[in-house]
């Protein structure tokens, strides 16, 4: 593991000066778990930072994977990623093409039962039941893991036990754990204490918990009330200061218009 560069005067904290030296331990097939949703939300400095290294063949937990050419759908045009923990694919067509052409493996799983599996990782529980997918190939077998050059399905995934609870089918889901997690967060202090803003709350906490190795980088470094702390410090382990210029810059994934209802009905 390489050292890490704490940040001057920062006694026996966490903090990191920049996101290329906080990922400058990472290696070729690594895991990560990714917070965000799309583009809300995500840590893309960081996952600029993880380009500029070079790795390949990481895996990926996250919601999706990015947009095509953003968020971490650059790591995958690359060919960076070879397997991807989401709950969906989106419009990201990379993702679908490299997904149907068998270069990429993927687990598809519904979105409640990912956060939950992250979060039971984080809590050191291994496996729990949920009625989500019973009866559904994600309980049965047999959904596409991945795909031959032909389209074929050349592995599938295997049966999970199902158990009854109280007259209900239950299905079992096992707990994740990655080697490094990478979140963002609207506030931080040095101690690895969190706050996020709105929807970067979702699936940031749960994918901090997940990683051995968390990465946070944090639009203000700041002192927190501990009542307003949303993450606990003992799940981050590097702390990555944005510049106002980084915080600033959060892309849309869908920019949509309307016509102002004053005007509805009326031509120009």
């Amino acid at each position: 593991m390489a050292e890490r560069s704490v940040v001057r005067g920062d006694r026996g904290g966490k903090v990191i000066a920049t996101a290329a030296e906080a990922l400058a331990d990472v290696r070729d097939g690594a895991s990560f778990a990714v917070g965000g949703f799309g583009l809300s939300g995500i840590p893309n400095v960081l996952i600029q930072a993880l380009y500029d290294t070079g790795v390949r063949g990481i895996g990926v937990v996250s919601n999706n994977c990015g947009v095509d050419g953003g968020g971490l759908g650059v790591l995958l045009e690359a060919g960076r990623i070879g397997r991807v923990t989401a709950s969906y694919i989106g419009d990201n067509k990379e993702f679908a093409r490299q997904y149907l052409t068998g270069e990429l493996e993927v687990e598809l799983t519904p979105q409640g039962s990912l956060a939950e599996r992250l979060r039971a990782g984080g809590c050191g529980i291994p496996a729990f039941y949920t009625p989500a997918g019973v009866g559904t190939p994600v309980a049965d077998g047999g959904l596409p893991l991945r795909h031959g050059p032909d389209g074929s399905v050349v592995l599938a995934s295997p049966p999970k036990e199902v158990r009854e609870f109280d007259g209900r089918a239950y299905v079992l889901e096992h707990g994740i754990t990655t080697d490094f997690a990478l979140v963002r967060a609207a506030r931080g202090d040095r101690h690895g204490n969190l706050v996020f803003g709105k929807a970067a709350r979702n699936f940031n906490p749960l994918a901090a918990m997940a990683g051995r190795v968390t990465i946070a980088e944090v639009e203000e470094l700041t002192e927190l009330d501990p009542d307003e702390i949303h993450l606990p410090g003992v799940f981050v382990q590097r702390v990555v200061p944005l510049t106002p210029e980084q915080a600033a810059d959060k892309a849309v994934e869908r920019r949509t218009t309307s016509v102002p209802a004053e005007r509805e009905g009326t031509t120009s």
